[in-house]
């Protein structure tokens, strides 16, 4: 017996082949959107908000773009959603770049996928050829890795070359020396941590990107007050969260009643001593700078500059948490017990100039690796979008540190993983060797991408860099800047093997997710009662 409806009012069903190809079209439909930026020459997108202020970003960063967007379709949201786990987490804040290339490369997976669903092959016969292929270009990209660590000027330039190539499709392309320099500088400060918590970035408008530095030691983004010490050497911190206004009663719609003007004046008097008493237990900590993430009103203020105290007030949250790591300290808020708050130390705090603004800066301080990057530029957008692209040299230098092997870039690892996975096609019987084909298809999609991008002719090249590897041991890569197939070795253009696995690996997780798809079921929205 058939049943007529399943589902409430309003709720609707997509089965099978329609249901599959709207999957597959929502995820085409991203991996289109932020194609055009990948590479050297990739192009920028304008993101505006619907928010108040209809606040603008200029950006090619395909992590932003992606976390920008508000999505209707429902596959092209478990390719974001996928993406939030695989490629946010995985890919930007462990290995910071190759976003992009993740959505580019899924795309181009279910764009291939789609052709063999349509020629009758089943979506788990798709997906078995898929993984044999990912794993077996991994393995190919394992046994072409170099691994400097050993040799520290090799090693230098391996790094030297990854922050080259990662900036050089971002807007500090024009200045990708100077960058990548004090990328690497700051990474190597680190010592092979992997906290970047230690290098701070600031950014101050006014002059040009070229006029940006590293700074060793902490720069907090806030003036000294009057009447306070411009310089202390030796410096005891105490960073603090806590009121330091005249304490008052607070108790929402309170009222106190007083029979005279003397009573007010007493009332007045007693937070005065209140508020004292609280200076003289923070006093008594033995410090001589205080930092307080809230307002330090006039009276407190005073009575700090009295005992020549530097006090700090209204750093943000980020800033003061940076500041208690980079000294060695805890944030406080109670100071009944001074054996039980942990003190930041420096040699020396001073106020510093950078452009028009004062800034206060922390030198020698208890975690020597911490250093801060100053950007300098023409206007906020730039300076937004230059942090985003130095986060994501960071990023991949900081992993590279870690796990120090490189490959060569420029199309490089696609084209040997797709002649490695292509002879696997060749060995391999039934309708999985459709499915293998595809992914070496796929994988061409990249450095195709790359030469369109630079307007090149991408049909011919690629056809020369398939000629060159199939000789043996080639570096042929794509040279964006002279439109010709180049060796990337000599041009110096590397890639962090993390990278490239975290991108294969993702893109074919994403793209086996959305083929195992076969039903999208999209529920009736919920009534208000009486409605």
């Amino acid at each position: 017996m058939a049943i007529d409806k399943l589902f409430k009012d309003e709720a609707t069903e997509e089965k099978g082949e329609r249901a599959r190809m709207a999957s597959f079209i929502g995820a085409m439909a991203i991996a289109d959107l932020v194609k055009t930026t990948l590479g050297p020459k990739g192009m920028d997108k304008i993101l505006q908000s619907t928010g108040r202020g209809h606040s603008v970003t200029v950006t090619n960063d395909g992590a932003t773009i992606l976390k920008s967007l508000h999505i209707d379709n429902p596959a092209a949201k478990v390719l974001v959603g996928i993406l939030d786990v695989f490629v946010f987490l995985v890919q930007d804040d462990e290995v910071g770049d190759g976003t992009t290339s993740v959505v580019v490369l899924a795309g181009e997976l279910l764009r291939e996928a789609e052709k063999l669903v349509n020629a009758k092959i089943h979506p788990m016969t798709i997906i078995a050829g898929f993984r044999m292929a990912s794993e077996c270009a991994r393995n190919v990209l394992e046994q072409k890795v170099v691994d400097n660590k050993q040799d520290a000027e090799k090693f230098r330039s391996d790094l030297m070359n990854i922050a080259r190539t990662t900036l050089s499709s971002k807007i500090l392309s024009q200045d990708k020396e100077h960058f990548a320099k004090l990328a690497v500088d700051a990474v190597m400060r680190l010592k092979g941590s992997t906290n970047l918590e230690a290098i701070q970035i600031i950014k101050k408008p006014g002059g040009s990107l070229k006029d940006s530095f590293l700074d060793e030691g902490f720069i907090l983004d806030k003036k000294i007050g009057v009447g306070q010490p411009k310089r202390i050497e030796n410096a005891k911190i105490l960073v603090a969260n806590t009121a330091m206004d005249t304490d008052k009663v607070k108790i929402y719609g309170a009222r106190v009643r007083v029979d005279s003007m003397a009573k007010v004046a007493d009332l007045e008097a007693a937070e005065k001593e209140k508020m004292r008493e609280k200076v003289q237990k923070i006093i008594s900590h033995g410090i001589n700078c205080f930092v307080n993430r809230q307002l330090i009103y006039n009276f407190p203020e005073e009575l700090f500059a009295d005992a020549g105290i530097l006090a700090i007030e209204h750093a943000d949250f980020d800033g003061i948490e940076r500041l208690g790591l980079v000294t060695g300290g805890e944030i406080a808020s109670t100071f009944d017990n001074p054996e039980s708050v942990k003190l930041g130390h420096c040699k020396l705090i001073e106020e510093i100039m950078i452009g028009e603004d004062k800034l206060i800066h922390f030198s020698g301080v208890a975690m020597g690796q911490a250093c801060t990057i100053v950007l300098r530029g023409a206007s906020p957008h730039v300076l937004d979008e230059a942090e985003r692209s130095l986060h994501d040299a960071l990023c991949v230098l900081s992993q590279t540190v870690n796990d120090s092997r490189v490959l060569l870039g420029g199309g490089w690892p696609e084209m040997v993983m797709a002649k490695a996975v292509d002879e696997l096609a060749k060995k391999t019987p039934g309708k999985k060797s459709h499915a293998i084909e595809a992914f070496t298809r796929a994988l061409l999609a990249i450095p195709t991408t790359i030469a369109d991008n630079a307007g090149l002719d991408s049909a011919e090249l690629i056809a020369q860099l398939r000629a060159e590897h199939h000789k043996d041991e080639s570096n042929a890569g794509i040279d964006v800047i002279s439109g010709s197939v180049g060796d990337m070795s000599e041009l110096g253009i590397s890639e962090s093997f993390k990278v490239k696995q975290a991108v294969l690996l993702s893109a074919t997780e994403a793209a086996e997710m959305i083929l195992r798809v076969d039903e999208i079921i999209t529920c009736a929205p919920r009534r208000r009662e009486g409605m």
